[in-house]
């Protein structure tokens, strides 16, 4: 552990360090550099917090153990026993959540997210599936207290989605979310099926940490927009009106267009927060697969082609390919349900990274 508590001391003086720099008028007059320093300070504050009670553990520790060493009646030797009992579980308890604390962070963790989801292979069936998913992730943020709202969405006829984009505000989102990257597959009946056989369809989810001005700068140079007329319903002001917007980044080739809102303004602002998560999602991607090739991750968040989970319906049974894990619940995980599966996800990955750390 003596390297474990180089690393945690080193994390108290940065925390010291923080909290003196974000008092400083000259970063508080600097509104982005204070952003920054507030941000990496509050995500240090509960692993001091715990390092410091891990250290008042050990010091009671200390004391009880000496104070064992001394002539003690016997009732008092039976209480400082038990005591000494408990402060060993606890100071094993906090050993382990301290290592898990150290492991390297996700950076986005805490942000909000963009999520789309495609219907994918399978036609009609597989536009249904991508409703279906929409319908699992907002009942999920909803039991999170998490809020949900529809960027844009392209319908079928039959009530399905060839693609809907939704922007989910909140505590934690991306730490929760981020394994739901992937190609998502459904076996069951279609309901357009007379014969009743089962067939396998497809849709893909994307997450995307919504990025902020601090991740990401783009030079408007580097942004060709052009404004139309919506198309579909909406009557008058729509047929009259250049409202709609298509931004395209001339370095990446990412185009986003807006039409869902009734001033161009609106559709502006919406293009430009998904074009920006888009493109930092690019570039994120690109160091990953460099970062990937070097360390092969055991729990993949990044590949929208790979196959992540099967979805049965005739058996009531949901199967996440990365980690192996099949529940007969899924009922329950349409349902919003999915805290099992996103603790286990989120375990699997802690479990890769200590392994890694104790390999170095």
């Amino acid at each position: 552990m003596d390297e474990i508590f180089e690393k945690l001391q080193a994390v108290v003086d940065r925390y010291d360090e923080l909290n003196e720099l974000i008092s400083d008028p000259e970063v508080i007059a600097d509104t982005q550099r204070f952003m920054k320093l507030s941000k990496e300070e509050g995500s240090l504050r509960d692993t001091v917090a715990t390092f410091k009670h891990y250290q008042e553990v050990v010091t009671n520790l200390s004391d009880d153990e000496e104070m064992m060493r001394e002539k003690l009646d016997d009732d008092m030797a039976s209480m400082v026993k038990d005591e000494i009992a408990d402060l060993k579980d606890e100071k094993e308890d906090l050993e382990h959540q301290l290592t898990i604390m150290l492991l390297p962070k996700d950076p986005n963790d805490d942000k909000n997210i963009i999520m789309e989801i495609h219907g994918a292979a399978g036609g009609d069936e597989g536009s249904l599936f991508a409703a279906d998913l929409f319908e699992m992730y907002s009942r999920y943020a909803e039991k999170q207290g998490w809020k949900i709202e529809i960027v844009d969405h392209s319908d079928t006829e039959v009530g399905g989605f060839k693609e809907i984009v939704l922007m989910i505000t909140g505590e934690n989102v991306y730490s929760k979310l981020k394994y739901e990257n992937g190609a998502h597959r459904v076996q069951r009946i279609p309901a357009t099926e007379s014969a009743g056989r089962v067939h396998t369809s497809t849709a893909t989810v994307g997450v995307m940490p919504e990025a902020e001005d601090v991740d990401i700068e783009i030079d408007p140079k580097d942004i060709r927009t052009d404004v139309y007329r919506s198309s579909g319903a909406g009557g008058q002001h729509i047929n009259k009106t250049s409202s709609a917007v298509r931004m395209t980044h001339l370095p990446t080739g990412i185009v986003v267009a807006m039409q869902d809102e009734r001033s161009q303004q609106q559709n502006r602002a919406k293009a430009m927060k998904i074009l920006k998560a888009r493109v930092y999602d690019y570039y994120s991607q690109q160091e990953k697969d460099q970062y990937d090739a070097e360390r092969k991750s055991a729990v993949g968040t990044g590949d929208r082609s790979e196959r992540i989970r099967t979805y049965n319906y005739p058996q009531n049974r949901v199967t996440d390919h990365r980690i192996g894990l099949t529940l007969n619940k899924l009922d329950r995980i349409m349902n919003g349900d999915m805290e099992e599966i996103i603790d286990a996800l989120v375990l699997s990955d802690q479990a890769a990274k200590l392994e890694q750390l104790n390999n170095e």
